[in-house]
């Protein structure tokens, strides 16, 4: 079931939004909603819960120090 939202924004972000759309062939509303979907996909995020797991996993911590070093170092290769 949709919902709706009230959103409020400025003169110069709703111009903004409005050539988005436009370019887009989308109303404002699915550009929006389109916007957030794909920003919130491509980005990641991690629950308390798996932070907490991430943050006390030692041999991670060992391995992610050991790719840092290896950085420092120049020590890798770029794949394509």
């Amino acid at each position: 079931m949709s919902k709706t939202i009230t959103l409020r924004i400025d003169d110069d972000i709703y111009s903004l939004l409005k050539a988005a759309a436009n370019g887009e062939k989308r109303t404002i509303s699915n550009f929006i909603e389109y916007a957030a979907v794909n920003y919130l996909s491509l980005s990641s995020y991690v629950s308390d819960s798996e932070m907490n797991e991430i943050e006390n996993d030692e041999k991670l911590k060992k391995e992610i120090s050991k790719g840092l070093k290896d950085i420092s170092s120049g020590n890798f290769k770029i794949v394509q």
